[in-house]
């Protein structure tokens, strides 16, 4: 079982990008997206069946971090298979994934 780092990604612009897969149940983890440009960027991040998430599978959707910000979501448990998706509408977002593959 993994701990620790589960994963990471720097983000394209306007593209779904698979951050972690669930590989056992559960899986308890914190994601933490940053900012590193000096401007304003909108982010989405889902737990998801598929890369392309359902409208119900969102846990932040537009939510705008500015520039040189961070946003952290903690606390959050998936089961075996679910993807950690995320997107931006624009470059110099990165996203990690850390916590305990149970």
């Amino acid at each position: 079982m993994a701990s620790g780092t589960l994963g990471q990604a720097s983000l394209a612009a306007t593209t779904n990008t698979t951050v972690y897969t669930a590989a056992a149940t559960p899986t308890t983890f914190n994601v933490s997206m940053t900012n590193s440009s000096g401007f304003p960027v909108a982010v989405n991040l889902a737990v998801a069946a598929a890369a392309t998430p359902a409208a119900s599978e969102y846990l932040e959707y537009q939510t705008v971090i500015p520039g040189n910000s961070v946003l952290e979501r903690g606390g959050l448990v998936a089961t075996s298979g679910k993807l950690i998706v995320a997107y931006a509408n624009n470059t110099g977002v990165s996203v990690n994934v850390y916590g305990y593959e149970g």
